[in-house]
């Protein structure tokens, strides 16, 4: 028995099929009706695919910027093998491959696209040069040899050759590399002590000398600007100031006296390198950062010279005018910077939205207040930096210097560019950014809120601060995420208000206030710009600009992702605030 569909109840009679195909075929033809593109219908549908294509290309760039960062930046630390070449024009090189690129084909070749290479070779106060082109055409033989070393130095960048002789007290180790290298090997750990203690003395001992002598200067100083020095009181108090810096000049010659014996010893500890040419270089044991034989590396010795180095490069400071070593003192000052700059711009942006929105009677003025917040994140930063520079720096600080610092003039403490100027002028910088999200977030926030709290007896104030501004905090953190996410990333305003290229002392140290906020800071952004267009050494300081970058946005990220938490858990508390 065939089934059939009954219209007026909607089963299926089985003993009318005829019904049941003609009503399948009704349903099929509407569907194509609904299916079928006609051109108003393709008109309509035109802006939301060229935004859904939009979208797709800004990821893909996001993504490729991204890649390239990970692929040139993780990649810097790996070593590589020694090569060494004998080329026609009877040169010898020692040096890593640093990059390949086809170069025009020439007559001889007959339309082949021949090879050039560029090799690292070091050595620069041998060879004035790090890097050098070599066609692949006139490389006559190449080899790896396995006793080669790369010595990574304090100064002059690296050194690619051999080990000839490891000199001390004790004699002087030569001839057999295999005995070199182990008594190289044996030196390197009192080396290492020797400079620890070097670096103790001149930067803890001496610097605390400096700075108590340079505090009873001062003082000295100030009971000179009172005008006084005549009563018995004044002149008990400069004596005793003066007795003090004699003490701590003498302590200051015997620990200098102390500190040069100490290097006079460093010094007698001493190694022999040798060119692939047969030029010799001698340095100290202690000169040496790292050292190893990269063609008998296995893995784990590769992974182990790979994680040194990136240590190396996120908790030391910078050597060799900033293309090497580590950013440590950057890192600080970054993060500093961005939260100080956070602390200074939520409070004034949330009490400015406030204003505006909850207390200020909606009209023309406020409403070209509004205008102007708006207009204020359009300014080109570099200006903000000339009126943090103004303002700030030589206004502010330099009023501070004149009437709580007088003694330390003309050297300026808060008259010239410092972290706390910084901060502040990116404050002023990111306030809109802060000032829209906090508006968008109270409006937001039901009516239904804030009468039940006037209902019960609260007042304007109560209600503002105790229901309004709590459920609109998700929208404030995210106007932050913003502030923090541009303001880490600015340049332009910093290199006028306190960054510089190497800051001799950390704004964070063991000296009382202990943070300094009035001292001059590094920051990884000015360092990217110092490294990539200031350098004299381009292609060496390459693989620092991509680490560094990579370094600044993972800090970037990691700020984000923990004010991005901190809204969730306010999200979650106020579900009606869902901003």
């Amino acid at each position: 028995m065939r089934p059939r569909l009954n219209l007026t109840s909607g089963r299926i009679d089985p003993e009318r099929p005829s019904t049941l195909l003609r009503t399948l075929i009704l349903s099929w033809s509407k569907d194509e009706r609904s299916r079928r593109v006609t051109p108003r219908r393709v008109v309509s549908q035109l802006p939301i695919q060229l935004t859904g294509c939009m979208l797709a290309i800004a990821l893909l760039m996001i993504v490729g910027l991204m890649g390239l960062i990970l692929c040139q930046g993780l990649g810097t630390f790996w070593p590589q093998p020694l090569w060494e070449l004998t080329t026609s024009d009877q040169g010898r090189y020692l040096g890593l491959v640093h990059r390949r690129e086809p170069i025009p084909a020439d007559d001889h070749a007959q339309g082949a696209r021949a090879q050039r290479t560029l090799y690292r070779i070091g050595n620069r106060d041998v060879y004035e040069t790090d890097f050098v082109w070599i066609n692949d055409q006139h490389i006559l033989t190449q080899s790896r040899p396995t006793e080669a070393v790369v010595v990574e130095r304090l100064e002059w960048g690296p050194w690619y050759g051999f080990i000839s002789d490891v000199k001390t007290p004790e004699g002087t180790v030569s001839g057999n590399r295999e005995q070199v290298w182990a008594a190289l090997l044996r030196q390197r750990p009192s080396a290492r002590q020797r400079t620890r203690v070097i670096r103790r003395i001149e930067r803890r001992i001496i610097g605390d000398l400096n700075d108590e002598v340079e505090q009873h200067r001062l003082a000295i100083r100030r009971l000179e600007l009172r005008g006084r020095l005549d009563t018995p009181t004044e002149q008990r108090q400069l004596q005793r100031h003066q007795h003090a810096i004699k003490v701590l000049e003498q302590r200051y010659a015997r620990i200098a006296d102390s500190l040069g014996q100490q290097r006079a010893q460093d010094q007698a500890y001493r190694v022999v390198l040798t060119s692939i040419d047969g030029r010799q270089k001698e340095l100290p044991i202690s000169a040496i950062v790292r050292i190893h034989q990269p063609n008998r590396l296995s893995w784990c010795g590769r992974v182990a010279v790979y994680a040194d180095r990136l240590r190396e490069f996120v908790f030391d400071p910078p050597r060799e005018a900033n293309t090497e070593g580590g950013v440590a003192p950057a890192v600080f000052g970054t993060v500093l910077m961005t939260l100080l700059m956070s602390v200074a711009v939520v409070p004034l942006g949330v009490l400015g939205a406030l204003c505006l929105h909850e207390y200020a009677k909606q009209g023309p003025l406020v409403s070209g207040v509004r205008i102007a917040v708006n207009n204020l994140a359009g300014v080109p930063s570099i200006v903000f930096g000339v009126f943090g520079l103004g303002f700030f720096c030589y206004l502010i600080g330099g009023t501070i210097d004149r009437f709580v610092f007088p003694e330390r003039l003309p050297t300026p403490t808060f008259g010239g560019g410092s972290i706390l100027w910084a901060s502040l002028t990116l404050a002023l910088m990111t306030v809109p950014v802060i000032i829209v999200a906090t508006e968008e977030a109270l409006a937001a926030v039901p009516n239904g809120l804030r009468e039940a709290s006037l209902a019960c007896g609260a007042s304007k104030f109560q209600t503002v601060w105790r229901v309004v501004l709590p459920a609109a905090i998700p929208g404030v953190l995210t106007g932050t995420i913003l502030a923090m996410a541009r303001g880490a990333g600015e340049v332009a305003p910093l290199m006028i208000t306190g960054v510089v290229k190497l800051a001799p002392t950390m704004p964070l140290d063991h000296l009382w206030p202990f943070i300094h906020l009035e001292r001059k800071f590094m920051h990884l952004g000015f360092h990217i710009y110092d490294v990539g267009y200031q350098s004299t050494n381009i292609e060496a300081s390459k693989a620092m600009v991509y680490m560094t970058t990579l370094l600044l946005l993972g800090i970037v990220v990691c700020l984000n992702v923990t004010a991005m938490r901190i809204r969730g858990q306010w999200r979650q508390r106020f579900h009606s605030a869902d901003v």
